[in-house]
């Protein structure tokens, strides 16, 4: 299966029903149009979805800002989009699990399956991993009315989750696969650095797995609140000054009271890793998930002397069965982490990424098509 996108000569072309597939790229800094995206032909093994619900995530907004994410430059102009859920419209000869009118939710990576990663069952590692709205392939993505995708990424969603949850699987994926990570447990008090989209996805998946006691940190009162209505047992606000390391040290620990046995940091800067490797305690884990930096300058030595792990992750491998699990059983309820909505229109379209641009209030912005 391959990714399409705009023809060289630039002429619109249509599905095979006729229907002229429309799609958002990013073209430049801050310019993002609907455009016509034409779509590969559908393999034996492919099928043909109807994007329904698609939420934004913060790789879309850097690139959105700046034309790149991390180390990520994107040169040419990209559909943006790795969020979503849909229903199935086509499928391919070879495919016998899923079925005209099925809702379902996209695993967002295809990875080549071939080399010595995939082949050990790390294939979210793969250096050939085609990624929905990714310049690192680059490999266009999914705001679109309609994607062409291998059907053994798409996950037949329960009839009472939705699909707006279905396409919040991807974000709750990060978490799940941290957690994994990181062992927790009904034994694991939990530190989460960041209270931000993924922080507070990260807040109900540690929830979810057992952890007794989680408390959150963040640089923003808004934030905090949000996470405290989701079930954090405390909350701690700091600032961005990495002189006050110390002393917010001394508060996180209060906090938790019992030790901290994981920290997730969900931002990555110098600060929020020096504060969550001093903060856990001895013999504990930290768990590095948000990339903001691309290099850090961190105290690994004293970490290092107390037996404090550190452990990283790239997005996730193997979760949507268990992120569907966790919404069909109620276990985790992602409902409330969206406060906006938007329709496909341009205005919408430039409306959604705004807002989710300046941050604030913004948790997770959906976009229904």
């Amino acid at each position: 299966m391959s990714q399409g996108g705009a023809d060289d000569d630039g002429e619109a072309k249509n599905c095979e029903d006729g229907e002229v597939n429309m799609a958002a790229w990013i073209l430049g800094v801050k310019t993002i149009k609907i455009q016509p995206y034409h779509l590969p032909s559908l393999g034996p093994h492919d099928v043909k979805v109807r994007i329904k619900a698609l939420g934004i995530c913060g790789s879309d907004i850097h690139y959105y800002k700046t034309m790149r994410c991390a180390d990520f430059v994107l040169k040419n102009p990209m559909v943006l989009g790795h969020e979503c859920a849909g229903i199935i419209e086509e499928v391919g000869t070879e495919v016998k699990s899923l079925a005209l009118g099925d809702r379902v939710a996209l695993e967002a990576g295809i990875s080549c399956q071939q080399c010595n990663l995939c082949k050990g069952g790390l294939y979210n590692l793969c250096r050939g991993m085609k990624f929905f709205g990714s310049a690192s392939g680059p490999t266009n993505g999914s705001l679109a009315n309609k994607v062409v995708h291998p059907a053994n990424l798409c996950f037949k969603l329960p009839e009472n989750v939705s699909l707006e949850e279905g396409a919040m699987c991807e974000p709750l994926s990060v978490a799940v696969h941290a957690c994994r990570r990181a062992n927790i447990s009904l034994a694991t008090n939990v530190l989460i650095m960041g209270a931000g989209p993924i922080g507070l996805f990260t807040l109900l998946a540690s929830r979810a797995f057992g952890a007794p006691r989680i408390v959150i940190v963040d640089v923003d009162d808004c934030r905090l609140s949000i996470a405290k209505e989701l079930g954090a047992d405390e909350i701690v606000r700091v600032s961005t000054s990495i002189q006050d390391v110390g002393e917010e040290v001394l508060l996180i620990q209060k906090a938790m009271a019992s030790g901290i046995d994981v920290s997730f940091d969900c931002v990555g800067y110098d600060k929020t890793m020096s504060t969550a490797l001093y903060a856990t305690r001895s013999g504990g884990k930290v768990c590095l998930i948000g990339l903001a930096q691309s290099e850090m300058t961190v105290p690994l030595t004293p970490a290092a002397a107390r037996e404090v792990d550190v452990i990283g992750i790239f997005r996730y491998r193997n979760t949507w069965p268990i992120c569907i699990e966790l919404l069909r059983t109620g276990k985790i309820n992602l409902k409330p982490l969206i406060t906006h909505r938007f329709g496909f229109s341009q205005k919408e379209l430039e409306e959604g990424f705004e807002a989710s641009a300046r941050g604030g209030d913004a948790i997770k912005i959906m976009f229904n098509l």
